[in-house]
């Protein structure tokens, strides 16, 4: 079995409040699920570089205190790519802006855990912003009593 080439690539879960950034994916991979804006490292770009100029590109956002959350790797088979991807998930805080999609995104918004629940997700999303925000309150009402 041959190796399959592994391709570098970033999201940025952006934190602002109670809520997290996700764009409706307009392309493959996981194109009509809802996700973190990202996409492949560009040669010679740091990973936290092409974390902000993704970010920027996709939804006009600014982000500070960048840092990497997980590592997860996307084999490409399951949507017929020829290559795999190694995405680094990174998190950060909202500085300035509000979303607008555009690059390859269809949608840019902030959602709360809540709306996520009920929404299609691309793998590791609501895990991720749990981590983030805090576990979804799952016992009814008198979770914030």
């Amino acid at each position: 079995m041959e190796a399959r080439k592994i391709i570098p690539a970033v999201s940025v879960a952006l934190v602002r409040g109670q809520t997290v950034l996700l764009v409706k994916r307009a392309r493959p991979p996981s194109q009509g699920l809802y996700a973190y804006p990202g996409g492949k490292v560009e040669p010679g770009e740091t990973l936290k570089g092409a974390a902000a100029r993704e970010l920027e590109e996709e939804t006009g956002l600014e982000a500070e205190d960048y840092r990497p959350l997980r590592d997860i790797h996307i084999d490409g088979r399951a949507e017929n790519h020829a290559v795999d991807y190694l995405l680094t998930v990174f998190g950060a805080a909202y500085v300035s802006g509000e979303p607008v999609a555009s690059d390859d995104a269809e949608t840019a918004a902030f959602y709360t855990l809540a709306e996520m629940a009920e929404m299609p997700l691309a793998d590791d999303v609501l895990e991720v912003a749990e981590e983030l925000l805090g576990p979804r309150r799952t016992t009814g009402g008198d979770a914030y009593k």
